[in-house]
């Protein structure tokens, strides 16, 4: 997403699927350390809480698009694309027989989350979080099955992922890609046993 797509001038009301565009570039200026973490959190709630493009804009012209990024997607809550998770003073959670999508980013800003896949209705073989935490924490339950690749980084925070069990190394078992930053915040990931005795692939 090209920050330069919204329109400086224009009175056009933002969409939800605006806000979040905007929220991606600000999510990836801070892994890359273009901002600082007071400065993504600033932003963050300024784009939550913009009407129009023309608030947007300013938050996000000094900022290149984000590396590889495609158009939104259009298919909906079904969890066959993206979504979006966001906690800023606050918890959000994702529990039981959900449908994570293929691609989602996860937000938490002197809050929380919890997210358990033990349960959760796959698209694929294979998952993608972006997950962000700035001085909060996020928490991931995933299936003993459930083989986890950890790329993201950690500055003035940690991130602790379970070691992957001799399940999760089959060749058919599925993937979680942890992408993202904590910045004086946490991320904890863990294997468990799942809840019920439902494959969470179909």
């Amino acid at each position: 997403m090209d920050p330069q797509t919204f329109n400086p001038n224009s009175r056009m009301r933002a969409s939800d699927q605006d806000r979040e565009r905007a929220a991606s570039v600000l999510n990836e200026a801070l892994a890359e350390g273009r901002l600082t973490a007071q400065e993504h959190s600033e932003r963050l709630d300024s784009i939550y809480a913009a009407k129009t493009h023309a608030e947007l804009v300013p938050l996000l012209e000094d900022l290149p698009a984000p590396s590889g990024t495609q158009s939104p997607s259009r298919t909906g809550p079904a969890g066959q694309r993206g979504g979006r998770i966001v906690a800023i003073f606050g918890g959000a959670s994702r529990k039981g027989a959900w449908r994570a999508p293929a691609t989602s980013t996860v937000v938490t800003v002197f809050g929380g989350a919890d997210i358990d896949l033990r349960d959760a209705i796959l698209p694929g073989r294979e998952i993608t979080i972006k997950a962000f935490s700035v001085f909060g924490g996020m928490s991931i339950t995933v299936p003993p099955d459930m083989r986890v690749i950890d790329s993201g980084v950690a500055i003035f925070g940690g991130r602790d992922v379970s070691g992957n069990s001799a399940e999760s190394e089959r060749p058919d078992s599925p993937v979680l890609r942890l992408e993202g930053a904590c910045v004086f915040g946490g991320i904890s990931v863990k294997h468990k046993q799942r809840k019920s005795k439902r494959k969470a692939i179909p």
